[in-house]
């Protein structure tokens, strides 16, 4: 299979993305909201499957955010690069990092363009999920593409809609429930949409985000319009088989070896902080 990675459209180079932005008072907290996410034994295996899909290249993170992922990917030694809407959660990143160690181009992630052709592309913890559209998320796809050499892999984790835990006539369903955290997803199986809402009880806090979720293989058929080939999937970072039960997906796609280079697209205005 091969790819020419046609050009951004002109709605594409010049829309405003979809996606929520967090602001600074959402980016100071960020980080201390992770919870289990947060800890070495949920970042120490994504690390360390990412390390290896790089295959001693360069990294692209889409929607970097405020380093999770990106700050220990690099102190493996792999150079990385990010995409990142939201300035507030750069400035966080900044304190992890500095710009000559982790560059980021503020943009959004499926139009932004950062130069050069990179080895691994990768977009963690359901953030393909804050693009709204089915037009947007195939868009972050071609973009994947675009940004990856001949032979690279584009990696996504996310979670598998829960439709299956929901009894007839119910659209709520809760994911998280402890003395912390109350987590309870509001799904609309026609426009596809899911919205989670959060209440921290100790801290007296709520909020809520908007997503759209996405099954497997209407995730592989938009890796094959953007000219991509399905490599591998499994149920968690360790390599766990992927079963119809499974929650989650680490979907790996890649870029033929045979693939032609297309030109830098033209993307919307981006800048490097």
């Amino acid at each position: 299979m091969t790819s020419s990675h046609p050009p951004l459209s002109a709605d594409e180079a010049t829309r405003g993305p979809s996606s929520q932005l967090w602001d600074a008072h959402t980016a100071v907290r960020y980080d201390d909201t992770l919870g289990w996410m947060g800890t070495p034994e949920a970042v120490e295996p994504a690390v360390d499957l990412l390390e290896q899909l790089a295959d001693g290249g360069t990294a692209l993170e889409f929607a970097v955010g405020s380093g999770r992922i990106a700050v220990p990917l690099a102190a493996r030694g792999v150079p990385v690069h990010g995409i990142e809407l939201s300035e507030p959660m750069v400035e966080q990143l900044r304190a992890k990092a500095d710009a000559e160690r982790i560059p980021v181009t503020v943009g959004d992630m499926a139009t932004a363009h950062v130069p050069g052709r990179f080895s691994l592309v990768y977009l963690v913890y359901n953030t393909i999920s804050n693009l709204l559209t089915q037009q947007e998320q195939v868009a972050c796809f071609r973009n994947a593409a675009r940004h990856l050499m001949p032979g690279g892999r584009f990696v996504v984790e996310l979670g598998v809609p829960p439709l299956r835990r929901l009894p007839p006539g119910q659209l709520t369903c809760p994911f998280d429930v402890s003395e912390e955290h109350l987590g309870f997803d509001v799904i609309d199986p026609v426009t596809q949409r899911l919205t989670s809402y959060h209440h921290w009880p100790r801290r007296g806090e709520q909020g809520r985000s908007e997503q759209r979720y996405a099954w497997p293989a209407e995730l592989d058929l938009m890796a094959q319009m953007a000219g991509m080939e399905l490599e591998r999937r499994t149920a968690d970072w360790h390599g766990a088989e992927f079963t119809a039960d499974s929650e989650q997906h680490i979907s790996v796609w890649r870029l033929p070896l045979g693939a032609a280079e297309s030109p830098d697209p033209a993307a919307q205005t981006t800048r490097a902080p």
